[in-house]
């Protein structure tokens, strides 16, 4: 079978759903994957067969200047894109550009199946247009950052947006509906996500609902000698993720490696490719590792310190380990909510945390058994939830039934 993944040009809007992919190749399908910006060249990395859909520009940088306010002249834009790029975040940008891509991407290949996230509008129109069913996957904490407004927060459960009518007038797909075969759920049961025994048809359209193991990939690393071994004393990640130093710069961090730098503790510091300039020189016990993946070192950590983007924050969930969440923007309020309500970790306003406030919330993690506890018993909820590789074959069994 030709699978199509879609996916939106983020790496924690991409890279959750990498292990189903892999799935789908390791059961022998053909694959294609259709992203845009520089998680295309990540996901070939991966080594997986990518088209970029909307190669002519960096949908992503467009993206981080409408946030900032560093817009560039919109004159010879198509009106949709003018049009995403005053809306609510990313998402209606992304399907401004990426939607006719894919479509053609799709039609190319022979598409028989689509799988896409549920952040991501572009895929659910190439079904649609493709007259072909889909696969809806969540890939965050909060199930679909589509749901929540890019700024503040806020959920909003409208339905289809402007510019998604836009564009089923101007690529002729009209009011076509593309039913999708399952939604898939990956999040932890006791964290929103549903048991095995609890599988459900949704109630606004009957489509089922069918729980999955999430399984981090963060992307692939040489890893260093040191990241193999658990060290003496505890070992703490910090990282900010790829998007909020874009956009609010690393000025947080400096309140946490002020706190951390006074403790006996080993902190791994993940800021990408990150301008760490305006911290000075870093605490003694600070290792700064630019990019390495969370799952490279996370299993050797006792605890976590981020941002809480949705993939950060499951990571963790995945190994067991206790996290600090200093929220930024979009779903990262849900994401601490959810850590917090669950007693797998704390979190704290970054805009007021100090020092002090992260060395006490940090020895907490590391000494009250409660936040060990709790993270344990999550990562065996997740453990027994059913893996990509069956999810997978689970949902081309129900399609060939189709058929």
């Amino acid at each position: 079978m030709k699978i199509l993944f879609a996916t939106a040009p983020g790496y924690g809007l991409t890279l959750p759903i990498i292990p189903l992919v892999w799935a789908a190749r390791a059961a022998g399908h053909e694959v294609l994957l259709a992203t845009a910006a520089e998680v295309a060249e990540a996901s070939a990395g991966a080594g997986l067969p990518v088209s970029d859909v909307f190669p002519h520009r960096d949908v992503w940088q467009d993206l981080v200047a409408s946030v900032t306010g560093d817009d560039t002249d919109e004159a010879a834009m198509p009106e949709e894109y003018r049009l995403a790029r005053r809306g609510n975040g990313p998402f209606a940008l992304f399907t401004a550009t990426m939607t006719e891509g894919t479509i053609e991407a799709g039609r190319a290949f022979g598409a028989e199946l689509v799988v896409t996230t549920s952040d991501h509008a572009t895929g659910m129109l190439t079904a649609a247009a493709l007259g072909v069913p889909v696969l809806e996957v969540g890939n965050r904490v909060s199930w679909s950052m589509r749901d929540i407004d890019w700024r503040t927060g806020h959920q909003d459960m409208s339905g289809e947006d402007e510019v998604t009518r836009v564009m089923r007038e101007k690529l002729g797909i009209g009011q076509a509906i593309a039913r999708p075969i399952a939604r898939i759920d990956p999040r932890a049961p006791s964290m929103g996500g549903l048991h095995p025994q609890d599988e459900h048809p949704d109630e606004r359209d009957g489509v089922p609902w069918w729980p999955m193991q999430f399984v981090p990939y963060n992307g692939g690393a040489v890893l260093p000698e040191w990241a193999l071994y658990r060290p003496e004393r505890p070992r703490i990640a910090v990282t900010l993720g790829t998007v909020v130093p874009s956009v609010n710069g690393v000025s947080s961090l400096a309140a946490v490696l002020a706190g951390l730098g006074g403790m006996d503790v080993e902190v791994v510091l993940a800021a990408g490719t990150a301008d760490l300039s305006e911290l000075g020189e870093l605490p003694a016990n600070v290792r700064s590792v630019g990019f390495l993946p969370l799952s490279a070192f996370l299993p050797s950590c006792s605890a976590i310190v981020h941002h809480g983007g949705s993939g950060t924050t499951a990571a963790p969930l995945f190994y067991g380990i206790p996290q600090l969440i200093l929220p930024g923007f979009a779903d990262n309020p849900v994401s601490a909510q959810r850590v917090v309500d669950r007693g797998v970790g704390l979190s704290h306003d970054p805009a007021t945390v100090d020092a002090d406030a992260v060395r006490s919330m940090v020895q907490r993690l590391l000494t009250e058994d409660s936040f060990g506890k709790a993270a344990a018993e999550v990562r065996a909820e997740m453990a027994a939830q059913p893996s990509p590789a069956s999810v997978l074959a689970r949902a081309v069994e129900a399609l060939n039934r189709r058929l």
